[in-house]
Formats: C-alpha cells, structure tokens, sequence
C-alpha cells in the first residue's frame, strides 16, 4: 500500500506501483488540472510539486512518490490567489491554457526557490516547459510581475 499526501489529503494506492502519478492524480482522483502532454518529461505540462520542487508527474511512478506531499494546480491556492495566478491572470498570459498549469506550477517552484528572478534564471526554470501557442513573452513577464509584487 502507497500512502501519499496530495494538496494537504492523506491518500491511500494499492494499485500498479509502476503507474504514473498523473494518472493516479486524474484518473483515480480527478484533479485533471495536471495535464498530459508528451508522456516523456519533455513539455511540462504534466508538472506538480514535491514539498514544492517542480517535478513531472507523466514520468514518476506510484512506488517513487510513496509517502511524498504532492501539490497540484488544484491546491496550489484553493481561490486562484497564488502571487504567480494573479500575475497570469492580470497579463493574459494563456492563449489555449493547455500548458498553463504546467507553467504556473513550475514558475511557482522558482520563485519559491528564488523570489527575485533574472531574465537567465528564468530561461534556465521554464526551458522545459512548452507553450505551443508561443505566449512565452507573456510568461516572462507575468513571473517578473509576481516576482517584483506589481501584479494586483
């Protein structure tokens, strides 16, 4: 038996020890804010926290998060109040959304790391988080805003 904590929840998994994470976390509990993109740790789309490190939920097995505090987009801030989703929200940063919990998640481990941010820390955190629509501009300037507290 796996015993987890995912958003502040005890939960219990006797299932497939090599299933990963994300499908646990959408499938068995229905948080399907974590998205699945490539299946392979390369788009971050699937992106959640690890007592707040970024990590990829496609590629970590039910065996590798036992007894780990999980933290999804649901329970990042229940009001969508985290410094990092107003900043996304005031800029109009997604234009699909596809990627953007996936964005948010791991801009939020940044600056949770790292509060005040450079232009090359920045490139170097999100470097492996994909937005096929291209809103990176928008991205960067939404996590300066959090970063700096001029988001509203």
């Amino acid at each position: 038996m796996i015993q987890l904590k995912i958003n502040g929840i005890n939960h219990s998994f006797d299932g497939d020890p090599d299933m990963p994470l994300l499908w646990y976390l959408r499938d068995e509990l229905r948080l399907t804010g974590t998205k699945f993109g490539c299946g392979m740790a390369l788009c971050g789309a699937c992106t959640v926290h690890d007592k707040g490190r970024a990590i990829r939920a496609c590629v970590t097995p039910m065996s590798a998060a036992a007894g780990k505090e999980i933290t999804t987009i649901e329970g990042l801030s229940p009001h969508g109040l985290h410094p990092v989703q107003k900043a996304w929200i005031e800029l109009n940063v997604p234009q699909c959304g596809y990627c953007q919990s996936g964005q948010i998640m791991q801009a939020a481990s940044l600056l949770s790391s790292k509060p005040k941010v450079t232009d090359a820390d920045i490139d170097e955190a999100m470097s492996g988080n994909i937005c096929r629509c291209g809103c990176f501009n928008r991205i960067r300037s939404a996590i300066k805003a959090a970063a700096d507290g001029s988001h509203a």
